[in-house]
């Protein structure tokens, strides 16, 4: 399946403790831009950034970024060149074989010399403002990449990391190669006559997901409302992403070319991916729209050649040697996988014994062009035109803007498909008619523009309610153009827009934070009735059941209902029995008309309660706590640490200001790890004005103050004042300098 080879290692190679010597002219070139650079940190930290050109404010914000947490910027580029295995070891090897089948640096580097000329001076300034930082604080000692190259950001081409990618099954890849490679593949063809065209099934079987409800739902709430619903008569925006917490930092760029967007940036990216300039705002949330396929190919050897059919002839199956580096000990040990694509795409698993080639968008050049334009419009016209470019994929796209306008974009890349083929299965790839046929214009995709209520929303939701009765109709799309499912979070923010007028930004942030929890309205009456109408009831229950009973399905830091329900609506999706193929919201309205299994269920909870807290009768917020120890990416959470009540809940129960937790803590309390960790909200007019808040604070580094400076404001839905304009950032300036005179 690969070969293996071991290099015996030390530790300078596997981990640098020094950086590459700098030519005197790269120095020299890089000091020269840092004096077309001011960065301006005001009194929460946040970098405004200014330059003379968009390269100079790109420069300058990278640079920024690594002040404030170098070791994302790293790991992000670690992960998405594919080479994390040289820092986590094997287990992470199917991670980067994923990256390379997309991908290989030669290619990267191909499209960086492709792209026009501008994104090279923009991908330039990315290197530069790295590279400069890593050489005027010799003390980081990165993990891996002690230089950056302008190719780089060709694999991180939009700001979902991950992104399309991360849908594709490591596990499955990793089956794929070590049991499932050869059995799929026709015995020899010779002369055109095909000995044995019986395709073999492969002797493994495909990962697929549990049916159970997943961890911690993701995605994010986008809320546009227009001039006519608000106080001042001007369009609002919600910007209000759902992410791990310290996913993105808050900055502010500005040029002399035209740029000055506000907002949030991955970590190690040149552009504002969730945002506003002074004309127009844009939120993104991810879409569910189909815009990955698998095409199961027939496999052939003709004259010892891989081959796949395609209608009538045969193609050679382009292959190709990948050689991936991994860490084991001190030792740097190498594995070289074959590499098979036909032009569907790469082979990435098996599927009912043929090998299967996996299609995504993947015009790296064309992502990064339209992810930067979309920052410096001034209006829906401009906005528009920048969405017929049609690279970004993984999203939907909520709008406001000066002139009054607000719209909804449902996806951006779509391709067009036959739709007598079920796409949301592989399909036969030896069948032309299966191919993509080009996509979909942008007034062909699910789209909304200014709708009559003079509201819209999407919170991952299915988008023919995103504006109640003037939303999209659904019998005018492809089925494959909206796969989404409404959920809590869809259902209590149309509860709270219907019929409201009057914004203001801090009545908007107020919705934003509104408490009430509609899964439990679902799920707790079912509960509540099977027990009191149960002839034998435990004594031990009849107190938290009357505490339910009396509940308004709001939460609180005080809430002692809001811990039981919590614990028992988590208990009820990974152990209650109810129909496959429910989406999460489905199952919880399923389990609430079938309590049967409730009652057992609610005993093991209040028996969890005792053992792990002494009373089942403990407040919310004793138990739903932030703790924010380090700058790890993985926080390891600690019960005998300092931490903080929070009063928000999981994004599952319905609750707009998520907060939940998405890997096993392994300690009693619940300490959250994503939700809201970047919001704002903007409104737009003469002059913009906006309010923002971030999870902790806008630096990784535990021993600035701006560490997490954020958090009491961000529990009580307190948001900042942002500094948007020059005046405005100069009277909350805290430092003023250019990239390399910072003490």
């Amino acid at each position: 399946m690969f070969k293996t080879l071991i290099y015996f290692a030390i530790c300078v190679t596997l981990f640098p403790f020094g950086l590459q010597a700098q030519s005197v002219n790269e120095v020299s070139r890089w000091q020269a831009q840092a004096k077309n650079v001011e960065i301006i940190r005001d009194d929460f930290g946040i970098p405004h950034v200014y330059g003379k050109t968009d390269a100079d404010a790109v420069f300058g914000l990278l640079y920024a970024q690594c002040e404030d947490d170098f070791n994302r910027v790293e790991q992000n580029y670690i992960w998405a060149t594919g080479r994390l295995a040289e820092v986590e070891g094997e287990t992470a090897l199917y991670s980067d074989l994923r990256a390379k089948l997309f991908m290989t640096e030669a290619e990267a580097k191909t499209n960086y010399q492709d792209s026009p000329k501008w994104l090279q001076k923009l991908c330039d300034a990315f290197a530069d403002g790295i590279n400069y930082y890593l050489y005027t604080h010799p003390e980081i000692q990165p993990k891996l990449l002690s230089h950056f190259e302008p190719w780089m950001p060709m694999y991180f081409s939009e700001g979902s990391i991950g992104g399309d990618i991360e849908r594709i099954s490591t596990d499955n890849i990793k089956a794929f190669y070590e049991s499932g490679m050869k059995t799929a593949i026709n015995e020899e063809v010779e002369d055109g006559n095909v000995k044995n065209n019986k395709l073999k099934k492969a002797k493994m079987k495909k990962v697929k997901a549990d049916k159970q409800l997943q961890p911690e739902p993701q995605g994010s709430n986008g809320i546009a409302i227009s001039g006519k619903l608000t106080e001042s008569g001007n369009a609002m925006l919600l910007i209000n992403p759902h992410t791990s917490f310290y996913f993105r930092g808050e900055v502010h760029a500005i040029s002399e070319e035209g740029l000055n967007a506000y907002g949030a940036v991955t970590w190690g990216q040149f552009f504002i991916y969730q945002g506003f300039n002074e004309k127009t705002g844009w939120m993104h949330t991810s879409t569910y729209t189909d815009i990955i396929d698998e095409f199961k190919e027939k496999i052939v050897k003709i004259n010892g050649k891989l081959m796949y059919q395609y209608g009538k002839e045969d193609r050679p199956v382009q292959t190709s040697e990948i050689i991936l580096k991994y860490k084991d000990g001190a030792i740097l040990k190498e594995k070289t996988f074959p590499a098979y694509h036909t032009h569907h795409g790469p082979i990435t698993h098996i599927e009912d014994g043929q090998w299967t080639a996996t299609a995504m968008m993947w015009e790296p050049p064309k992502a990064l062009e339209q992810s930067f334009i979309r920052s410096k419009q001034d209006g829906y016209k401009g906005f528009r035109e920048m969405m017929d470019i049609r690279t970004n994929s993984s999203n939907n796209t909520v709008y406001a803007d000066a002139e009054g306008n607000i719209a909804y974009f449902h996806g951006n890349f779509i391709p067009k498909r036959d739709t007598i083929f079920d796409y949301s299965k592989p399909v036969d790839g030896s069948d032309p008619k299966t191919d993509w046929q080009g996509l979909h214009t942008v007034d062909e995709n699910i789209l909304l523009l200014n709708p009559k209520n003079g509201w819209l929303q999407n919170c991952n939701s299915t988008p023919f309610t995103a504006a109640l009765q003037y939303s999209p109709k659904k019998e005018n799309y492809p089925n494959y153009m909206s796969i989404d499912q409404e959920n809590f979070r869809g259902v209590h923010a149309i509860e709270l827009l219907t019929d409201k007028s009057g914004y203001t930004l801090d009545t908007l942030i107020q919705l934003a934070h509104d408490p009430y929890l509609s899964a439990f309205k679902a799920l707790i009456p079912g509960l509540v009735d099977a027990y009191n109408s149960h002839d034998e009831k435990n004594p031990e229950l009849r107190e938290p059941i009357e505490i339910l009973e009396k509940w308004d399905y709001t939460t609180s830091a005080e809430s002692v209902a809001m811990t039981l329900a919590h614990y028992y609506g988590t208990a009820m999706g990974r152990e209650a029995e109810y129909p496959e193929n429910l989406s999460d919201m489905e199952a919880m309205i399923w389990l609430g008309k079938n309590p049967e299994e409730g009652l057992r269920i609610f005993e093991g909870v209040i028996d969890r309660l005792t053992a792990d807290f002494g009373t089942w009768k403990i407040s919310w917020g004793e138990v739903n706590r932030y703790q924010r120890l380090n700058g790890d990416i993985r926080q390891a959470f600690d019960d005998d640490k300092p931490s903080r009540p929070i009063g928000f809940a999981s994004g599952r129960w319905g609750a707009l200001a998520a907060y939940g937790v998405s890997y096993d803590n392994k300690t009693k309390k619940i300490y959250g790890t994503r939700g809201n960790s970047f919001a704002a909200v903007v409104e737009f007019g003469d002059r913009v004005k906006a309010k923002s808040i971030l999870a902790g604070g806008q630096s990784g580094d535990p021993k600035s103050p701006h560490f997490d400076d954020q958090i009491e404001r961000y529990a009580n839905a307190n948001w900042k004042d942002v500094a948007y304009y020059k005046d405005d950032v100069v009277q909350r300036a805290e430092e003023t300098y250019r990239p390399g005179e910072r003490k």
